[in-house]
């Protein structure tokens, strides 16, 4: 492998998860002066779904990532460089990525349907219309985010999308605006040291939603008492 192509799987998995934080804090929280903040979230999470993925695909081989290469110099001498590909390739498109990854990896990306849906939804709201009323914008995004990314990035290295947020005081609020939408999320070793903030949110969920989450925070952290 080129030298110059060393590592650059974990740049892009860690560029993928700044976005990831980024569209975690617009879908979760309201900004008085910017009224396009869940809108936001939706472009940002599908942003960072697409890094991550193809992060995957490049911890295989960044070359993998290529649809289109540049075009082979007439001097035979010449490499393929950095500055080559990010001037001339042309990385995987969004719909081709599920067969990418599987190809390459093996990897099936969890519920891919929610994946097909959310592309649709981002490229309406980026090339043509405001969102239609009928979609919860911010309810969306984190659905997408706790669906797909979650457990992609969680059996992939170990990660979890609670962790990334932007918000100073996130394990106190974050985990909360997930349980009142009673969306499923991967509980941290970090997160749940603050399950003590989530009880009062609990109370109000439905009976099914409270009794898995309770599960899984059971059986991977026997220290957290059931309420």
């Amino acid at each position: 492998m080129n030298r110059e192509l060393e590592g650059i799987w974990e740049h892009m998995r860690d560029l993928g998860l700044a976005a990831l934080a980024h569209a975690n804090r617009h879908a979760a929280y309201h900004d008085p002066e910017n009224s396009r903040w869940s809108e936001l979230s939706i472009l940002q999470a599908a942003h960072a779904a697409e890094i991550i993925i193809k992060a995957r695909i490049a911890q295989e081989h960044p070359l993998l990532i290529f649809e289109e290469f540049p075009k082979l110099p007439k001097d035979e001498g010449i490499p393929l460089t950095i500055q080559s590909l990010f001037e001339k390739g042309k990385t995987a498109q969004w719909s081709d990525l599920p067969t990418r990854l599987w190809a390459t990896t093996g990897i099936k990306i969890p519920n891919q349907r929610s994946f097909e849906d959310f592309g649709k939804l981002r490229n309406g709201i980026q090339h043509f219309s405001p969102i239609p009323g009928n979609i919860d914008a911010s309810k969306t995004t984190l659905k997408f985010v706790f669906e797909v990314i979650d457990p992609f990035i969680n059996d992939c290295w170990g990660l979890f999308a609670i962790d990334y947020d932007e918000d100073y005081d996130s394990y106190e609020n974050f985990p909360n605006t997930l349980i009142r939408m009673e969306i499923p999320f991967l509980v941290s070793p970090e997160a749940v040291k603050y399950y003590e903030f989530w009880k009062d949110d609990f109370a109000n969920t439905d009976i099914k939603y409270k009794n898995d989450l309770l599960a899984y925070i059971n059986r991977h952290y026997k220290q957290i008492p059931t309420p």
